[in-house]
């Protein structure tokens, strides 16, 4: 899968609510409730990965699960990060 360029970057984020970008990566955090609900939420992230074959960065922090997607393999963002977003998005 392709890079896309920096205007098409920020035509899919403004697609996104609550993603931002930090370099080569689009992040989000998800507020949980406590941390067995972020543990929950990070549970329900591995099904849509696999079939994707495309895996997030994530980190968790109680109440908290930061999501990072990035293509790491082209280094930097394909369509696959934004595809995969809009279907943690849709869990959450």
């Amino acid at each position: 899968m392709a890079l896309i360029d920096d205007r098409q970057v920020e035509i899919e984020l403004n697609k996104l609510e609550g993603w931002e970008r930090r370099g080569d990566a689009i992040v989000k955090t998800f507020e949980r409730g406590d941390f067995v609900g972020s543990v929950r939420f990070v549970e329900s992230l591995v099904e849509p990965a696999e079939e994707m074959g495309h895996h997030p960065d994530l980190e968790i922090s109680w109440d908290k699960v930061t999501v990072s997607l990035s293509t790491h393999s082209q280094g930097g963002l394909t369509e696959s990060d934004f595809e995969l977003a809009r279907r943690i998005d849709a869990l959450a």
